[in-house]
């Protein structure tokens, strides 16, 4: 286990303990890597992104994972990182569906240099374009086993290496990438033929 996900192991010992400090110490500890895990998210929402950056979109989650903590006592750095994961997919999906309304703000929004509205493009990754298709995708992760839920919020949501959450599970790299493929043939299977790519 590296240093990194061993120091996040501690602060979530100290949160279960009860520690008054250990919200705010984690979040500031993870605080690097939850904008880069939503950042990464955000680019797989182009009508979010229109209208807000990360910055906007992490902070909203990060209000939402404080109250959250107040309720939830996450086991282990990894289930922390993926209670994180979820509150920034549900920020952006609320976004999108703010945006995406006959009266919401994206709606009637010239952002094309032609001058016509912004249409989504058919992705070549197989990943879902629209936000009926993102809400099943998120849907079926959610319907993933526990181990390959594990693997699979690390990987696409966190854009962690296989080796780095090989390293932070205590697992074989072998494993990591097993249960990535199964995870992303199950959601496949779970969608209908249609899964991310990579």
């Amino acid at each position: 286990m590296s240093d990194r996900a061993d120091d996040t192991g501690r602060l979530v010992d100290r949160l279960r303990a009860g520690d008054p400090k250990a919200t705010g110490l984690l979040l500031e500890r993870a605080c690097d890597r939850l904008r880069a895990c939503t950042h990464q998210m955000l680019k797989r929402y182009p009508g979010v992104r229109r209208f807000d950056d990360t910055d906007d979109v992490l902070q909203q989650a990060l209000l939402r994972l404080c109250k959250a903590l107040g309720k939830v006592r996450p086991e282990t750095a990894p289930h922390f990182h993926n209670l994180a994961s979820l509150h920034i997919r549900r920020r952006l999906i609320d976004l999108a569906r703010r945006y995406r309304g006959r009266l919401g703000l994206g709606a009637n929004h010239h952002s094309d240099p032609s001058g016509g509205l912004v249409q989504a493009v058919a992705d070549p990754s197989g990943e879902p374009t629209s936000l009926d298709g993102w809400v099943a995708f998120h849907q079926a992760v959610k319907k993933l086993p526990k181990e390959l839920r594990v693997i699979f919020h690390l990987v696409y949501y966190q854009g962690l290496t296989q080796e780095e959450v090989a390293a932070e599970l205590g697992v074989s790299v072998t494993t990591v990438k097993r249960r990535w493929q199964e995870a992303r043939l199950k959601i496949a299977e779970l969608l209908g033929g249609a899964g991310p790519a990579g």
